[in-house]
């Protein structure tokens, strides 16, 4: 899930047949990679039939000088800017490099958009003419050489040259991207954002950012050796941390539904799971997974609330674009219906909890630690206790 909110697809966007197959190839290869090699996940990122459909690499055709067509530039942007190494220049703990003058330095220029599309040109989804079944949305996308750019292509200090074969030119393109100091710092700290906590030290990013370029065992992009770097620093394991008033985030929406289920042992009647889209806010959770809305995720890595303390003390909140006035209402309506009759097929189990019924002190001591993490505040706590007493 981590992955799908870096490495964006979003349903609407995907376009073509058998979107729901394309999805499901897409969730599949996040899930086959999570604890992989970056420069595998990265070059299988781009190959997919899913994000060929949805930022055009699927086909995408070299220059033509006598009808003015270029390359679709839009993978060749996003492939930087969201899925490897950001707008600036960072140091190993995030923080970005500036120059003599204070000014952040950018890692790319549109130029370097322009001569990298001309990398991704020629490519599209395996699918044999006449073949109406969806096994092409599981299959990487094939090369046409005839429709490869043959211009040479320089970017982030390497030049393919002119008339390389195609899949040799994307090799170097992964191979460069991958290599590029930036992807430690710049992909390491939404890994912890969206596993530990917002606002994590330079430090914090730093040792994650080491695990990243080197596993221990001289591997550079190994994805597990990062998560467990995440998991297990000593900043995310602290105790001290649950009352930091700058640490912590707000749980996703799907998430907290997700944390609902899990702790009682929801089942699908069906085998199906229909969740179905619960992605509108006045009626349901306010976000639905992989229906993203843009690219750019549900939500932003530096996003805070404005106008709050959050906000005045300098830190970031990335998940509360989500939340309003709107959101709230929606989300708690929503829930009292998931937790009272479950949601479609998806059923609770509240065996455990029923038995605790007649003691509300131990059945709210189990719900804190199941749903809270035991971090209920005195005050919340003593307010459920006497209306459950009552």
């Amino acid at each position: 899930l981590a992955l799908s909110e870096i490495f964006v697809v979003g349903f609407d966007g995907v376009t073509g047949p058998f979107k729901q197959f394309q999805l499901a190839a897409w969730w599949d290869l996040l899930a086959s990679q999570a604890f992989g090699n970056y420069r595998t996940l990265i070059e299988g990122i781009t190959l997919n039939a899913a994000m060929g459909r949805y930022l055009n690499t699927a086909g995408n055709q070299k220059e033509n000088a006598a009808t003015g067509r270029l390359p679709d530039e839009n993978y060749a942007r996003e492939v930087m800017q969201l899925f490897s190494i950001g707008l600036y220049e960072l140091n190993a703990d995030g923080s970005v490099k500036t120059d003599a003058s204070g000014k952040q330095l950018e890692t790319y220029a549109q130029d370097t958009v322009s001569q990298l599309a001309r990398v991704f040109t020629g490519w599209n989804l395996d699918l044999p003419r006449g073949d109406t079944t969806p096994e092409f949305a599981r299959k990487p996308m094939v090369l046409t050489e005839s429709l490869h750019s043959t211009l040479a292509a320089s970017f982030l200090g390497t030049t393919v040259a002119a008339n390389t074969p195609g899949r040799t030119a994307l090799t170097t393109a992964m191979d460069t991207l991958a290599a590029h100091p930036n992807v430690g710092p710049y992909i390491g700290k939404q890994l912890i954002q969206r596993l530990v906590t917002s606002n994590p030290s330079p430090a914090y990013v730093a040792r994650v950012s080491a695990a990243f370029n080197n596993n221990g065992q001289g591997v550079r992009g190994d994805l597990g050796a990062t998560v467990r770097a995440v998991l297990l620093d000593d900043e995310a394991r602290d105790p001290a941390k649950l009352s930091d008033p700058s640490w912590g985030k707000q749980r996703e929406p799907m998430l907290r539904a997700i944390q609902w289920a899990r702790s009682f042992k929801a089942s699908s009647t069906s085998g199906e799971w229909q969740l179905g889209n619960t992605s509108n806010p006045a009626n349901s959770l306010g976000q639905s997974q992989l229906r993203s809305p843009t690219v750019f995720n549900y939500f932003r890595p530096g996003s805070l609330p404005a106008g709050t303390a959050v906000a005045s003390a300098g830190l970031v909140a990335p998940e509360f674009p989500l939340t309003n006035e709107t959101s709230v209402a929606g989300y708690l309506n929503a829930l009292q219906t998931f937790v009272g009759s479950g949601h479609r097929d998806v059923k609770p189990n509240y065996v455990s909890e029923l038995a605790l019924a007649a003691d509300a002190n131990a059945l709210l001591d189990r719900l804190n630690l199941l749903l809270c993490a035991g971090q209920l505040s005195a005050a919340t706590r003593t307010t459920i206790l006497t209306a459950v007493n009552s």
